[in-house]
């Protein structure tokens, strides 16, 4: 290639990220093998399942768009990188990239890049970033929507095996191998007094070099131990352990405790542990979902989540994305099993329908097991078949709330279940229902808005639930007294703390002097969202994260607030997850004396946008004269 052309595409690679964090003289000998594709619109770059190209893909100008069955899942525009997360994972393309208008990209050879980066921790953090970044979760629009490209494996944590098995220079070869073999484990570190990593012996090894006969087994381990050790530190990624190996051409990595070989060895790394994390990543276990035969496979998928959420917690993955990724996964399984219940039918569903979730699914903010919240609606029906085809439903929704408690989801105690004729309607009753809630509140209406307004489609028709919604919105506008009466339940839960600044807590009952962290501090910060963007004239979105997003751009003025709510939903939602974990329940419940002192402050700190945002509500809705 011509100097001139290789410095054009030098001067516009050096602004654009990975390649500012590369040295200038490799990026000039990169931007000198680079290949320049002109491509009209709709022209193919490579297609799903295409054998891996020996380049990836930079867009110089125009757009290209990465497609998952024709859907347009991303849009790459000038300087962005496409085409090398297949190259990590050396695998076929996953997805479909073609021009969305006409194009010039940078092809770059991929082995030459990863030769040349193989040591820049900048750019394998810019990758993993990037990846985060477009960890896409998208339905299909059809009946059981198709969770897809859900891939969190390059930014978790690799889970490191510890203890390590360790011997000493002066120890024999067959001396390492014998600890190999009873501790059945493919690789030893020999270290120094300080349990600094000095070299390592693997199974390879002993085939290459011991079986061949170049050396004896009663020599020392220094004759045949691959030294100096690649060291990395405890907090390194999946992706960087995966371009770890690929570059070094090993199948073992060292953690050591600030990642140097003059620290302690704290454990091992090996592909096999990379496999191991790989079969528990969510796409993975939405494939295990649909080949699933019986509802106790699907518990089984389901149980594996909760480490899987613990990883991302412990990764420090934001908790909002965990929860959406989480809610896919749960609402895979009741896709799934209403499918398998329908098959059991001997008639098929009489009209079209939709299964609603409720509450915490509603607004894919369940991370733990908890009872179930759902609503079935069916289509308008003659008259004379309204009876008939009602029943049917409720036999259909008690075989799947059935099913879904043996997932691991108890039924509902209030029994706020599809199963349940008050909540299992006709389009138009539905419509009729939620109208009297809303223009005849009551403590109990409004109560049951601030559960049935939480919805959200699993299964079914979407345009029924888009006629809810639009019916519901309304209504609202046509009573907006309701959004009073809504405000002061919202105002229901102040701040959690005491006149003394310590927490309210339960003051009877089985969890007495127990701090409800659900009742007490996540629900306000929930009704508040919920009312505000309601006001607003729409009933979407659905997550509290997203509506309080929603809501800084409808009020800039008051963005700083909004933002705090996020940021304070997200501590109490993520506090809430660990404490579960840890206790094996639902979480809600916190023993205060079991808090650090950095806990506590933690928690009081996010209790503050609950005061600031009541103190709005009670002021846009002159709420204090009804008090």
């Amino acid at each position: 290639m011509s100097n001139i052309v290789s410095q054009r595409i030098f001067d516009f690679l050096k602004d654009f990220p990975p390649f500012n964090f590369i040295k200038h003289s490799d990026l000039i000998t990169i931007s000198s093998t680079c290949v320049v594709r002109y491509l009209e619109k709709e022209e193919l770059v490579f297609n799903t399942n295409d054998a891996l190209h020996k380049y990836f893909y930079v867009v110089k100008d125009g757009a290209v768009g990465l497609y998952r069955n024709n859907h347009l899942v991303d849009h790459c525009d000038e300087g962005d990188v496409f085409g090398i997360r297949a190259i990590l994972r050396n695998d076929a393309y996953q997805l479909k990239a073609a021009a969305i208008e006409e194009s010039i990209v940078y092809a770059l050879p991929a082995d030459q890049f990863l030769d040349m980066v193989q040591n820049n921790l900048e750019v394998h953090k810019y990758l993993a970033t990037a990846f985060a970044s477009n960890l896409a979760i998208t339905n299909e629009e059809k009946d059981t929507a198709e969770v897809s490209n859900i891939d969190i494996l390059p930014l978790q944590r690799v889970q490191y095996s510890t203890p390590v098995v360790t011997c000493k220079t002066e120890d024999t070869i067959a001396e390492a191998a014998k600890l190999m073999t009873v501790h059945k484990i493919g690789s030893i570190l020999i270290t120094d007094s300080h349990q600094q990593p000095l070299g390592i012996i693997t199974d390879k090894d002993l085939r290459s070099k011991i079986a061949t006969g170049f050396f004896n087994i009663n020599e020392t381990v220094t004759q045949i131990m691959s030294a100096p050790v690649y060291t990395f530190p405890p907090d390194i990624s999946a992706l960087e352990s995966q371009m770890a190996m690929l570059e070094k051409g090993i199948s073992h990595l060292c953690i050591t405790q600030d990642g140097t070989v003059n620290s302690q060895v704290l454990g091992m790394v090996t592909a096999h542990d990379i496999v191991v994390m790989n079969t528990n990543n969510p796409s993975v276990l939405l494939k295990q979902i649909k080949r699933a035969k019986t509802f106790e496979d699907l518990a089984q998928i389901r149980h594996k989540l909760q480490p899987l959420i613990q990883a991302y917690l412990d990764s420090e993955l934001p908790v909002d994305f965990i929860a959406s990724v989480v809610s896919s996964v749960n609402n895979c399984i009741t896709q799934k099993i209403i499918e398998q219940v329908i098959t059991t039918k001997t008639q098929q569903p009489p009209t079209a329908f939709t299964w609603l979730a409720l509450g915490s699914q509603g607004r894919e903010e369940q991370l733990l097991f908890t009872d179930q919240d759902n609503a079935l609606i069916f289509e308008d029906v003659d008259e004379t078949e309204q009876a008939q085809v009602k029943s049917y439903f409720l036999d259909l929704a008690a075989d799947i709330n059935k099913a879904i408690a043996i997932v691991g989801f108890e039924e509902c105690p209030a029994n706020m279940m599809a199963s349940n004729p008050q909540w299992c309607m006709s389009i138009s009753d539905w419509k009729a229902q939620f109208n009297k809630w809303i223009t005849r509140p009551s403590e109990n209406s409004v109560m049951m808005c601030t559960i049935f307004f939480d919805f959200k489609r699993v299964y079914g028709d979407a345009s029924l639930e888009s006629k809810l919604s639009e019916s519901i919105q309304q209504a609202v506008g046509s009573y907006e007294v309701f959004l009073n009466y809504l405000g002061l339940n919202a105002l229901q839960n102040p701040p959690p703390l005491s006149f003394f600044r310590q927490f309210v807590v339960e003051d009877s009952g089985a969890h007495h002097d127990q701090f409800d962290i659900k009742a007490r501090a996540i629900m306000p910060l929930v009704d508040a969202a919920r009312l505000l963007i309601l006001e607003k004239g729409v009933n979407d979105p659905k997550s509290t994260t997203k509506r309080y997003e929603a809501l800084a751009k409808l009020e800039p003025q008051n963005e700083v607030l909004y933002q705090s709510c996020i940021d304070a939903f997200k501590t109490l939602l993520a506090f809430r997850t660990i404490e579960g974990l840890k206790y094996k329940d639902s979480g809600r419940f916190v023993k205060l004396e079991h808090l650090s002192k950095s806990n506590r402050l933690k928690l009081k700190q996010a209790f503050k946008p609950i005061k600031e945002v009541q103190n709005v509500i009670q002021i846009r809705f002159k709420l204090a004269q009804l008090m």
